[in-house]
């Protein structure tokens, strides 16, 4: 009876043992993956985003107008990014704190054209504004998005004094990797 119980605790040993070393392996192989750099998008996909951007200067001069969605109405932040990327057929909720649970969450220094920007007062309050990037060198994020008092413009939220401090998190919605 003392053996075949040592063998049942054997086999469980090296079940736990067994179980335990995948464990392991997945926890090591998830790290590798996550401290992988970002892939740089290729031609056509860079293509593509200034393709975005470049329609999105189209409405600089745009007036506000709360919850707008067009341009012969107005925008308010999110309504013109939906906008924008309708155009492109890539459909994007129309409230920034929706938004912000689309496409895949990127690193601020490693925003690209065609990424969009989200805003947020502190941790605890939600989104309250969405932009669009249009370039990032480094230095400076310049985007294009619809602000309450200036309607529709370009503008570089690094070194806002205003934006900068409230700037939450980048998401892109246009790669499909």
């Amino acid at each position: 009876m003392n053996i075949s119980h040592w063998k049942i605790g054997t086999t469980t040993h090296w079940l736990l043992i067994l179980y335990l070393a995948v464990s392991v392996s997945n926890c090591k192989t998830s790290r590798k993956t996550s401290s992988t750099p970002p892939s740089k998008p290729d031609s056509r996909e860079m293509a593509f985003r200034k393709d975005i951007v470049a329609y999105a200067a189209k409405y600089k001069g745009s007036r506000y107008t709360p919850a707008g969605k067009k341009p012969d109405t107005g925008f308010d932040c999110s309504g013109f990014t939906s906008y924008v990327f309708d155009h492109f057929d890539i459909s994007l909720s129309p409230a920034a704190r929706e938004q912000v649970k689309q496409g895949k969450s990127k690193d601020v220094k490693n925003a690209q054209p065609g990424d969009l920007i989200f805003f947020r007062r502190s941790a605890r309050e939600p989104i309250f504004h969405v932009s669009l990037v249009k370039s990032n060198n480094g230095k400076s994020i310049v985007v294009i998005h619809s602000t309450t008092s200036r309607g529709v413009i370009e503008e570089d939220v690094l070194n806002s004094t205003y934006w900068k401090q409230y700037i939450d998190s980048v998401r892109d919605v246009v790669s499909r990797k």
